[in-house]
């Protein structure tokens, strides 16, 4: 017996006459999960970001969607080996151990939502094209937090909501973007496009550094694998979802840019603030296109919270499971066994770091996207690096040469991606990003103390039985039970005797 067999039959068990169905979601709406989290609002000001470059971004964009598609892969390829919930953490806890398993989940965690509150800020931008034009302080402030805790509305009503939810985002979202990608190129006029090399630079650093605002736009690609649980037969469904949420972002992403670049002028691509706004107005004339995008980008911006406020939740809920974060986030509610103390924790955090980043606008919200971006490669370079152990240990006997060869060069060109995202973050970044993943460090210690400092070993796989179930996975080496939040500031405030 298979141990996605085991979860499957624990989740019938746990709402007999209940169709399964009823609280996960199939391929539509996992892939909808991987592209409403992928395409988010930063997609509607990326040309605006490259155009300083030229055409050469172009060739970036290349790169970047070369590797971020062998990240893909790579998290589809882990998913069929281990198909539960956590992706990136259960992953890294199966090659690695559970140090680097808690580290990686500590990491993504805080790129959930962290980058729930950019998304937010970005998203405010959009809604204040209709209402608060004067965009007042607070008024913005209000606009941002009912953005952020409305996706967290529907995710506490339970996942089929949520899929369902994803799916109708994802479509709308792409009707202006697909329309810009297809029926735009017919627009296009060389003569807009300026130098290929605008930057006055050279070529490889034009590239380095367009790459590293065009690696920004691929973050998410790896959402399915982090909530396989939640998806039916996931196995066979996230891995596929994985590939094609990303090749469908990968030829909105090129085809929409090539578009923009070849229907807006150069130089007023360079100052625009709205590049598809400025490109729907030049292709269909007046100022009511411009009107239909920032619709379209509001609802991109409620798609992306919605699913990544879904994964706020799923990353420690699987780690919470093995002992590795607070208990509270391993407890399920209701009908749809919902997350609820994932999912209002994160939006809560979310909802203050937005509120900081309205004091101090721009430098704050800058280093937000940048620190969640950060965050988020450590975790892709963790899980190629447990692709590529698996690769060199085991699959000689179960890959023939020729698969072998292929995942190999797939994994390698995976890690190499990640490096460079890593570099191109930037050295305050790096910095800063460090000492925020090192924080977590104490948070591990008092996890493992609580559990009398054992390493315990599952007797499967991380996270293999991690589903929409009540019922947590079996650990026989497990000695001790996950220590809550509040035990663990009330213990680590009350003084100790010394013997």
């Amino acid at each position: 017996m298979s141990a996605p067999d085991r979860p499957d039959r624990r989740a019938a068990a746990a709402a007999p006459g209940q169709r399964r169905t009823d609280t996960r979601f199939g391929l539509p709406a996992a892939t909808a999960l991987v592209v409403g989290s992928i395409i988010g609002t930063g997609v509607f000001a990326l040309p605006s970001a490259l155009a300083p470059y030229g055409p050469i971004a172009l060739v970036a964009f290349v790169a970047v969607t070369v590797g971020a598609l062998a990240l893909a892969v790579v998290f589809g390829r882990l998913s069929e080996r281990v198909p539960g919930s956590g992706g990136p953490y259960v992953y890294a806890r199966e090659a690695f151990g559970e140090f680097a398993g808690f580290l990686t989940a500590w990491s993504y965690w805080i790129t959930a939502w962290a980058g729930n509150a950019a998304i937010a800020v970005a998203w405010v931008g959009y809604v204040e094209v209709f209402v608060d034009k004067g965009h007042h302080t607070w008024a913005s402030i209000t606009i941002a937090l009912a953005g952020l805790w409305l996706p967290a509305a529907v995710n506490l009503t339970g996942a089929r909501n949520t899929g369902a939810f994803q799916l109708v985002t994802t479509v709308l979202k792409f009707l202006p973007l697909g329309f810009m990608a297809t029926a735009g190129l017919l627009f296009v006029k060389s003569g807009n496009f300026g130098a290929f090399n605008a930057s006055g630079g050279s070529a490889l650093g034009a590239v380095s550094a367009a790459g590293a605002i065009a690696l920004f736009s691929y973050i998410g690609l790896e959402t399915a694998s982090v909530a396989a649980g939640r998806v039916r037969d996931p196995k066979r469904n996230v891995p596929r979802a994985t590939v094609y949420g990303t090749l469908a972002c990968a030829a909105i992403y090129l085809l929409g840019t090539l578009a923009v670049f070849g229907t807006v002028p150069h130089d007023q691509l360079a100052g625009s603030t709205a590049p598809f706004t400025d490109a729907f107005n030049t292709i269909a004339g007046g100022t009511w296109a411009g009107n239909l995008v920032a619709a379209a980008a509001i609802v991109s911006g409620l798609g992306a919270l919605n699913g990544w406020t879904l994964i706020c939740a799923e990353m420690p809920l699987a780690a919470a499971r093995d002992g590795l974060f607070p208990s509270a986030f391993a407890k399920l509610r209701g009908q749809g066994q919902v997350p609820v103390f994932g999912i209002v924790s994160a939006t809560l955090l979310a909802s203050v770091l937005t509120v900081v980043s309205y004091t101090q606008f721009t430098k704050v919200f800058t280093e937000i996207v940048l620190l969640s971006v950060l965050t988020a490669v450590i975790p892709y370079l963790v899980s190629a690096a447990a692709q590529l152990l698996w690769l060199v240990q085991h699959s000689r006997a179960e890959l023939d040469r020729r698969r072998l060869a292929r995942d190999v060069t797939v994994t390698v060109l995976a890690l190499v991606f990640s490096y460079w995202s890593i570099q191109g973050s930037g050295y305050q970044t790096v910095y800063y990003g460090l000492f925020t993943i090192l924080a977590g460090i104490p948070v591990y210690i008092w996890l493992k103390r609580e559990r009398g400092g054992s390493a315990t070993v599952p007797a499967e796989p991380s996270g293999a039985g991690t589903t929409a179930a009540p019922a947590p996975m079996a650990h026989p080496a497990r000695t001790a039970h996950p220590v809550g939040l509040p035990t663990i500031v009330l213990r680590a405030l009350r003084p100790r005797h010394q013997h």
